[in-house]
């Protein structure tokens, strides 16, 4: 760790670590309010794996507020080389940037690795804290003559904080589902109207049909050949659109040790043999669908294992909500409905920066037409 800046009239100092080894986990997990994404552990598994590391484009640089020995706030921060497993797409902005000579590489990325789930990024107990976070990484950006400043997937208290430090907000659009006190799995879909309501139970008969059964697996349940063929599934799912996967066998293993609570597994089964799998995470008062795969097609199997398996386990555990993931208009037939989720972005060049927010203002318009258009095709039953 080096320091950065040592602010006026206070002990308090900002220092930039380029691994999570060097930071207190308990004092990390403290500032983080259990979200399972941004627990010391998942972070640093990320890195001591290999996942996100320099080798594979993500150099940690994260900004860290000390005040005298204690950790009061924290930024998950790092240099990019591409724009690989964001979620958040700017390849156009790169684009222009090399066209003018300019060079848009590395970047500066306040976000979690592979992982679009909303949440806090600006981690500290007190408001002042997460300016002195957002003006320092700006600072840092200055200073190592970084083009620019991207932090993914905000909640709404750091993006107002964000904002009011001048960073240029962006938005975009996920499907969540939101538990209206279901008692089970029926009462929510009595509160889908008729075509919805039909077309799910339909296709859930049909799987049944093809003697199709569930079983979820919650952290220490998860055996060694659940996790196994999770991941065999998982590394299909990717051969399928011709890429390698992000994180490593390895990498899942490790929070398995070291994060048992946050891993639901639930294995899809025929006749008693695995034939799909999807891996979610559990919060403190929600369920986040992230990883799936299956070894053979059955018709209305990912729907029901990704999306129909969630919200049940979330009814059924108490759960206020389940997160599907980036993108998907798909769910909407499931009840998932759209929520808005937010960037922000600070650019160094004035030029590119007023270019930029023309553009974003553009985007803003189109992002709350399609929303206004879902909207109107609610699956629940008052909008019929």
């Amino acid at each position: 760790m080096s320091d950065i800046i040592t602010l006026p009239n206070t002990s308090d100092r900002l220092v930039i670590a380029n691994s999570l080894s060097h930071v207190n986990a308990d004092q990390w997990d403290a500032l983080t309010g259990g979200h399972p994404c941004l627990q010391h552990a998942w972070l640093h598994s990320l890195e001591a794996t290999g996942c996100a590391s320099p080798a594979t484009g993500w150099n940690g640089q994260h900004l860290l507020l000390y005040r005298d020995s204690t950790l009061a706030a924290a930024l998950p921060l790092y240099l990019k080389t591409h724009s690989r497993g964001e979620y958040v797409f700017d390849y156009a902005w790169a684009n222009a940037w090399h066209r003018y000579g300019m060079a848009y590489y590395p970047k500066a990325l306040g976000a979690v690795p592979f992982t679009p789930v909303p949440g806090p990024r600006l981690l500290a107990w007190h408001p002042a804290d997460k300016q002195t976070l957002v003006q320092g990484a700006i600072e840092l950006c200055r200073q190592q003559r970084i083009s620019s400043l991207h932090i993914l997937f905000p909640n709404d208290d750091d993006r107002g904080v964000m904002q009011s430090n001048g960073m240029l907000l962006r938005q975009n659009v996920q499907f969540h589902w939101h538990n209206h006190g279901y008692q089970k799995f029926d009462d929510f879909l009595a509160d889908l109207n008729q075509k919805n309501r039909k077309k799910i139970n339909q296709a859930r008969r049909k799987l049944e049909a093809e003697g199709v059964h569930f079983q979820w697996f919650e952290g220490t349940e998860i055996s060694d050949e659940a996790l196994g063929f999770f991941y065999r599934c998982y590394y299909q799912t990717y051969l399928e659109h011709g890429n390698l996967p992000y994180l490593s066998q390895a990498f899942f293993e490790r929070i398995r040790a070291l994060q048992p609570e946050t891993l639901v597994v639930v294995l899809a089964l025929r006749n008693n043999t695995p034939i799909a799998a999807a891996l979610n995470l559990r919060g403190p008062d929600a369920l986040y669908g992230r990883y799936w795969g299956a070894v053979e097609f059955v018709s209305g199997l990912h729907f029901e294992t990704c999306y129909m398996q969630g919200i049940k386990y979330c009814i059924e555990r108490g759960l206020s909500a389940f997160e599907g993931g980036a993108q998907g208009e798909h769910k909407l037939a499931r009840g998932l409905l759209p929520s808005k989720t937010w960037s922000a972005h600070w650019i160094g060049d004035d030029h590119f920066r007023d270019a930029i927010a023309t553009w974003l203002a553009d985007e803003d318009l189109a992002v709350n037409a399609y929303i206004d258009e879902l909207q109107r095709h609610s699956p629940y039953r008052q909008a019929d």
